[in-house]
């Protein structure tokens, strides 16, 4: 179970929710993140199907946590993975992504962030990245299906 970051009344202040087992979340974004998981981006694609479904610990696609829809969670690493196109390359979106990732952080999450372009043009990388995210007690267990 995750500390909660907010007492109830600032979670209904903000439109959050949780049960209790899951990070709050803004019940109004499922809609979104179900189309969002039925058009993923190329890049996003990629990564599910190769390498994402048959990674070591269960991740979800389209997570809605806090206000926000991140493109891929693992909750037994504490792991959001995103992956941004061209429109993150502003310094307005630059300034938002931070700020996002903050909030991110402040549930005891640990943020990747990888470009449409590493993820199409080296993605063996992107991969040993992820990994790199288990334990390393337990790294040693998992052997990577990369080989």
């Amino acid at each position: 179970m995750h500390r909660p970051l907010y007492n109830e009344k600032t979670l209904k202040s903000r439109k959050l929710m949780t049960n209790g087992y899951s990070l709050p979340y803004n019940p109004d974004l499922v809609p979104r993140a179900v189309e969002m998981r039925n058009n993923m981006t190329p890049a996003e694609f990629k990564l599910w199907t190769g390498f994402l479904t048959n990674f070591d610990f269960k991740v979800y696609r389209q997570r809605p946590i806090d206000n926000f829809i991140v493109d891929f969670y693992c909750s037994k690493l504490n792991l959001v993975i995103e992956i941004d196109g061209s429109v993150h390359d502003s310094l307005e979106a630059k300034v938002s992504d931070q700020e996002r990732t903050e909030i991110l952080q402040n549930y005891g999450l640990k943020v990747l962030r990888f470009s449409n372009n590493q993820v199409e043009e080296d993605f063996e990388w992107v991969c040993q990245k992820i990994k790199e995210q288990i334990p390393n007690p337990l790294r040693c267990l998992y052997p990577s299906p990369l080989k």
